[in-house]
Formats: C-alpha cells, structure tokens, sequence
C-alpha cells in the first residue's frame, strides 16, 4: 500500500510492492492519497466533500452584449483538498444538464438554495472524490447556468471548456457568485475530460487546442469532424442540424441567441453541401482552431460501429490520425448504437475499472501497466468481446470483390459489362430487398455462400467507374451480409434494455445515490444485416471544398471509403453489394434523378478481412439468389438524438 502525503510528488516511485510511508501517529486521522494494487483507493468521505461553483471568464463573447462570457463550473472535491492537498481533476462539460440530461436515465443537476450542486448526474463524483479526485461537471457556453450562445462545435464552445483547463491551471480568471475572486488552490492542474456524445466533442474539440494540463481525454460516441457528422462527401444528412441543436441545447428566451442561429444556417453550405470554413472551425482532426497533430492528451476512445448517430468514421478518423503522431491510447469498439461504456451488457465493473486505472495512470502517475496491456477491446458479437494489439485488426487482409453483369461478385474482374440505375430517394430497405431482382433505383450484387466465417474489421472502400446523364448523382454503397442469424438489434432502443435491477459504483448520499440500473443488449434473428454503409455527391469525387461536375456522358472514376466496421460474416452466408442513388435513411435530399451507369469491369469493393483470410477463391453466386422480400428494418432515430 502507497500513501501520498502533500508534501511528496505525485508520481509513484516503485512497482508491484506493497509501500507504507511512515507518517506522525497525530496525521493518521487525516486522509491521503493511497494507493493499493494499481489503484487508488476510497479514503475521503463523499457525504463531507466540498461542493461549491464558480464562473470562469472565457476569452469569447458569444452573445455580444459587450461582456466576456462567464462558464458555470460545479465542483465536487475532497474536504481535505486545498493547499497542503491538491488533486487533479476529472471534468464532464455538457450542454444537457437541464434538458435531455446525462446517461441512460437522463439525469440533471440538483441545486440546493445556496445554488450548489447536490446532484451530480452519473457516477463520477461517487466512485471518484472518494479516491482522491475533483469532479467538474461544466455547463457549455450558451446552456444551464452559462452565459453566452451555443454555437455547436464553434469557437465559443472550444475556447470556454478551455478557459476552464487554464483557470485550472492559473492562466485564467473566475470569481464565485458573490463576485470574489475564485482561485483553484486545492488541485494540482492535472485534468481529464470525460463525456458521451456532445460531451465528448467537447474534450476532442479542447484536447486539439493542445492546452497544457490536460493530461487525457475519454471521448464516448464523440464527433471529431463536424462535417463529417453532418456530410458524407458532400451528402448532406441534416439540412440546418447547427441552428436545430443549438436552439435545443439554448433554454434561455428564443431571442437572446437567435442571431447566433440566424449565421450557423446563413454559414453551413446547405446549398452546396461542400466543406467551407464553418466546418473547418468545427475540424479537430486538422482545423482552424486546433488538430490532431497538437494534442498533448492520452486519449481513450469509445465508440460503437452502428452508432449511426455519431456515425463511427468520427471515431476511426480520429483513432487514425492520433496513431499517425503516437499519442499514447487505447480503444473500445462495441456493436450497439448511441450508448456508453456503462451500459454494454456484462461489462460495467470492467469499464468502472479499466477508466479508474487509466484516471489513475495519468492524474496519479500511477505505474499500472494500462498502456502496456492490448490495446483494443472489441465487441464481435451479441455481448462478446475480444481484445486485440490495435483496432483494426492489425491482420486485417485488403480483399477486392468485383461485380458482375450477371448479378453475382466475384474475386476477380471481368472485363466487359454494365448497369444501370436511377438517383432517387430510397430506403435501405428497399434497396436490399430482392436483390436477384431489377429495381430502377439499385443495382446489386451477392458472392455464393461462403465456405468460412470472413470477419470485416477496418473501413471497406467503393471504387466505381460511372457515367451520368447529368452532371452530378448521389451514390450509396451497402455491404450486406444475406444470411439467417442473431445479431445486436442496435435500432431498438439503441441496442439496450434498461432493466429494473440496479448496482452501484461509489458512495451515495440522500441527494445523489451511486446505483444505477442494469442493462442487456437486444438482439433480433433476422434474414441479412446491412454492414457497411458510405455516401457520396460524384461531384465531390475529387475534392470536400470545391465540386466539380462530372462531365455528362464520360465516365469517371469515384471512389471512397464507406463507414468503417467489425463484424463477422457467417460461414454458409453471401455477401451483398448495393449500388444505389440516394439513401432516404440518412440524407434529407431528393435525389437527382440521373441515370448513373456503372462499368462493372473496372468497379469495384475493397474489404479488410482480417479473419479466415486471405480469401483465394471467392465462391460466385451460381443459384440466381434473390434475397429476402423487403427485411424489416426500421430506420434508426438520428435526427436530434445527439445526446
């Protein structure tokens, strides 16, 4: 057992033995940082710890009525914490606290008559101050008790969840509600930022801007790039999502913010749908205020492959270019839609664990080995993991899957042969459907079966020869696994159940208990499952930021990279690629109703198969499959389900 008295640094000087640090038996009573087994442990009392608030001014006046915005900041600490006892801190910033709430039981802030914080919502502050931690829980710019205008991912909503890490720090000012002066004394600046959805676009958003002392981030079902939230190559999903989720998140009268509103919709590109400087200052993979390239922060990414919310190339992006400059992270990539950590069926103890000893790692420096363990956890089936050095799989095998004129996709290229199809607005639904039979909205494509289980982990790409009879289409690739089986039905209810059994993590007091009620994945048997979705506006063929039309009449290349994926195809299953206009599911245009020919010989699909690969001979479709009748399959819920 290790004890950190104020007076010794932080960082823990010896590895898998049990220290004691002797101490004067007056001081025994008084709590200090201890350390058993890699971990923290549960020395300082919940029910005494400090609760308190603070505004902290922010560089920005998002509102501009003349004064810098001030960012509400509630705070949960240790009685013991101050001077002679700094902590670090763990900080969720959210735009929720009074309207949707956090978690899956959507909590809110409770105040008491002082203004303090008697509730903090989720488990945080119980399993956390209890082991030596502050808990922050930040209102963003323009919401709950914040001044100032959401501006949904903008400047105002990076730099105030900075102003935070820097007062932290003491590089910035605050003052409590009397107006005094507010200064962090009791923590050693060491912070994390934690947060699901738009929460942890936050931390991504804030970790770019490389501030100092922000030591690592968990980022859950976080966007990375704006655009790529709301576009898919110059697809757009959403007309007028920013000034929507802005109003939601605002609960301040409708006229205080509705300028704000008035230039996200007169800013966004919703006529063009191509990538403009509104989106680049919503880029925190490489934009204007802040990249990949500048992050200082270990970053823990959760994320799910049918989060079709936040769609996962937000996370694989980011995951991608992180592992470009060797930030130090680690990864969990489940199966269901919008949900967190906490509530993947069977796992909670270990993700309550895994984020204590990453916490621990990095505020504490504590020597646990976290980063020396594999690297990824996976989920590959209904509630079943595996872990893994990296995600993608890092054998993962790139596989080439041709289509044929006579319905069937092969692995190899055949060197003549055509088809035809029209840009209009239809469903995944309809577009799967009968796929042994012509439709004027699709063409489609099935292997025979499959002789072994084929498990797709990585991002698959589109490659297509097309011409067009004007002078731009929107283009839908599928992959489709056809075949009977079990499998996560992410579309209901984000892939939960809530249960009304309950456990807990941390220490409760009347006001704010730590349980929380227990969850199972849904699962459906169903005839074929869509497995890999992407888009694309040809016109945005070569470039996000400038289209050009494709020429009427001459063919030309298109190609782009799907939603990435891990999922395993079933042996005795055929695997299906759509080729289709524009997906009703997910994008709100009409479509163009061009006549897009596709020249099959030089079109094809690239898959990373990283199980039961190589495929050497892929079996081709011989029986004339047509596929189930129109698979019920319910269009999951994304518009305006952010948090």
């Amino acid at each position: 057992m290790l004890f950190l008295r104020p007076a010794l640094p932080p960082a823990i000087v010896a590895i898998g033995l049990a220290l004691a640090i002797a101490v004067p038996a007056q001081a025994a009573a008084v709590p200090a940082i201890t350390v058993q087994n890699g971990r923290t442990q549960p020395v300082f009392s919940y029910a005494d710890a400090v609760r308190e608030h603070v505004y902290v001014e922010s560089p920005v006046d998002s509102d501009s009525d003349g004064a810098l915005d001030k960012v509400r900041v509630d705070i949960i600490r240790p009685k013991e914490s101050g001077p002679g006892l700094k902590v670090p801190v763990i900080i969720d910033e959210s735009p929720y606290y009074d309207n949707s709430g956090r978690g899956n039981e959507g909590e809110r802030k409770v105040y008491d008559a002082a203004g303090n914080v008697t509730k903090f919502p989720l488990f945080y502050d119980n399993y956390f101050v209890p082991r030596g931690y502050a808990v922050l829980n930040v209102d963003m710019l323009g919401t709950t008790r914040s001044e100032g205008c959401p501006d949904v991912g903008g400047r105002a909503d990076v730099l105030g969840g900075k102003a935070v890490i820097d007062w932290l720090n003491g590089r910035a000012r605050a003052t409590r509600a009397d107006g005094s002066p507010a200064v962090a004394d009791w923590t050693t600046g060491k912070a994390a930022m934690i947060g699901k959805s738009y929460d942890g676009t936050l931390a991504n958003a804030v970790a770019a801007t490389g501030v100092e002392g922000l030591k690592t981030i968990v980022p859950i079902s976080a966007i990375s790039s704006w655009y790529k939230y709301q576009r898919s190559n110059g697809v757009i999903y959403n007309l007028d999502y920013a000034s929507g989720l802005a109003d939601y998140v605002d609960t301040d009268p409708e006229s205080k913010c509705q300028a704000v509103r008035d230039r996200l919709d007169a800013e966004d590109g919703d006529d063009t749908g191509d990538y403009n400087a509104f989106w680049a200052e919503r880029d925190y993979i490489k934009g204007l205020l802040g990249d990949a390239s500048k992050v200082r922060a270990g970053v823990f990414v959760v994320h799910t492959v049918n989060d079709l919310n936040v769609k996962p190339d937000n996370f694989s992006t980011w995951w991608k270019a992180l592992a470009e400059r060797g930030v130090p992270r680690k990864i969990w990539v489940g199966q269901t839609q919008h949900v967190d950590p906490f509530d993947f069926e069977g796992r909670r103890d270990l993700w309550v664990d895994t984020l204590h000893r990453w916490f621990d790692y990095w505020l504490y420096d504590v020597p646990n080995g976290i980063l020396q363990e594999p690297r990824a956890d996976v989920e590959v089936g209904p509630a079943r993991w595996t872990t893994q050095d990296d995600w993608p799989a890092p054998s993962a095998l790139q596989t080439w899957l041709w289509p044929v004129s006579d319905g069937s996709l092969g692995g190899a290229p055949v060197a003549s042969g055509t088809a035809t199809f029209t840009d209009i607005a239809m469903s995944e639904a309809d577009m799967v459907a009968d796929v042994g039979t012509a439709k004027p909205g699709r063409v489609a494509f099935t292997t025979g079966a499959l002789p072994q289980d084929l498990r797709l982990s990585g991002t698959p790409t589109a490659d297509l020869l097309v011409k067009l009879d004007k002078p731009t289409a929107n283009l839908t690739a599928l992959l489709v696994d056809f075949g009977e089986d079990t499998r996560v039905d992410w579309r209901r209810g984000q892939g939960i159940t809530t249960l009304a059994e309950e456990d807990c993590h941390g220490e409760s007091t009347a006001a704010d208990d730590a349980c929380y009620k227990k969850v199972v994945t849904n699962v459906a048997t169903r005839p074929l499952e869509i497995v890999a979705r992407g888009w694309i506006d040809v016109q945005n063929r070569h470039s996000l930021s400038q289209a050009e039309p494709l020429p009427t009449g001459t063919y030309g290349t298109v190609k782009w990279l799907t939603l990435p994926q891990d999922y395993t195809f079933k042996k005795g299953h055929r695997i299906g690629l759509v080729v289709a206009g524009t997906d009703s599911d997910y994008s709100e245009e009409t479509g163009t109703g061009a006549t897009v020919t596709l020249n099959l010989g030089k079109s094809s699909v690239v898959v990373p198969f990283a199980q039961g690969t190589p495929l050497t001979d892929v079996p081709k479709d011989t029986t004339t499959f047509r596929g189930p009748k129109k698979p019920d399959l319910p269009k999951a819920d994304t518009k305006f389900t952010f948090f």
